[in-house]
């Protein structure tokens, strides 16, 4: 007589329902310290419910979505996983700031073949954290354990941004014109673009990479996260805002986060067609880290100016007469704030121009 065949459970299969509980608890207070006005559920039910502020007159939503790329190999790699959350938040809440809106809820999605809690909690405390500092819920996700489609060690992770802006208040860069001034913020290194050629470039150095690049262990430095623009540049928003009369606009007229297509693909995004931003070469500084990006892998200017932020991780233009004032105020925020340039006729050239 055969014995009956033995079950298989869920997780003989290679999924551990306990170890996503514990996950989802771990999760649970660091969630708690980003609610905000606005959430009326978060994390636990099937959806998310979120109530768009009452000070908001005629509000618009802005969504964005991002993930971290190939960063997360050198995460893997390293295992350094407490800062990619940080990524993750920053590229989609960066974006929708870009239209003048602020960031209202985040959802994340974490995929993998195996759960590691402890892995996942520094993720999604990092997720967490890039939420606090940017003043956005994290209000809901999903942890998807799906084994043979990921090998062992690695995840993705994807990122889903909503945010408001007054109709009134979009921009659009459409008033912008020439005379208008470009305003660089300091990036925080890479961010999380270009990191395909990042991983070339440690590659062919092989044993022989610095110890470390400004001030920070070479790790750290090519690791660090994409820095959140949101708060500050909300304030300078509310500050120096955008006139909706066409004879006399003024203000921030238009923002452009500086991420895949770097500078050159970035910020004729937000210029309005006929017009050029003419940026000053060694205007901004070329950091320890960009300085050895660019000489490992044997680039000129121009491709690094495509390639990665190159230093800056946000671009404003403003009305020339308030430019002095914003960029004082951002600094007094904390930015590190460089006049790279101004709006000029495009006429026969590119839309950017470095010179």
């Amino acid at each position: 007589m055969t014995s009956p065949t033995p079950p298989i459970s869920y997780k003989d299969a290679g999924v551990d329902i306990d170890a996503g509980d514990a996950l989802i608890e771990r999760i649970k207070p660091l969630a708690k310290k980003t609610m905000r006005e606005g959430v009326l559920a978060g994390i636990g039910g099937f959806g998310a419910l979120f109530e768009v502020p009452k000070r908001y007159r005629e509000p618009v939503l802005v969504s964005g979505t991002d993930g971290v790329g190939t960063k997360l190999k050198l995460a893997f790699e390293w295992d350094m996983h407490d800062t990619v959350g940080i990524d993750l938040v920053g590229m989609s809440v960066n974006d929708v700031l870009v239209q003048g809106a602020e960031p209202l809820f985040f959802l994340d999605y974490f995929a993998c073949g195996k759960l590691d809690v402890d892995t996942a909690a520094a993720v999604v405390g990092g997720i967490a954290r890039g939420c606090e500092l940017s003043g956005c819920a994290l209000i809901g996700g999903e942890t998807a354990e799906m084994p043979g489609m990921y090998p062992a060690g690695e995840y993705d992770l994807a990122g889903f941004c909503v945010g408001a802006v007054e109709k009134s208040k979009i921009l659009s860069g459409q008033s912008v014109k020439p005379g208008d001034v470009v305003l660089g913020l300091a990036s925080h290194g890479v961010h999380s673009n270009g990191f395909s050629l990042v991983r070339k470039c440690i590659e062919r150095a092989g044993t022989d990479l610095p110890s470390t690049l400004d001030g920070q262990p070479f790790r750290e430095a090519i690791m660090a996260p994409t820095r959140l623009y949101v708060k500050n540049m909300l304030a300078a928003l509310a500050a120096y805002p955008h006139s909706a009369d066409a004879a006399s606009p003024g203000g921030i007229k238009a923002l452009a986060h500086i991420t895949g297509g770097g500078l050159l693909e970035n910020i004729p995004r937000v210029l309005p067609e006929g017009t050029a931003a003419h940026l000053k070469k060694g205007s901004w500084p070329q950091t320890e880290l960009f300085a050895w990006l660019q000489k490992t892998a044997g680039i000129d200017d121009i491709e690094m100016n495509r390639t990665f932020n190159n230093g800056i991780g946000m671009v404003v233009v403003i009305a020339a007469e308030e430019a002095p004032a914003c960029a004082a105020k951002l600094r007094e925020l904390g930015e590190t704030v460089f006049e790279i340039g101004a709006i000029a006729e495009r006429g026969t050239g590119a839309a950017v121009v470095v010179a």
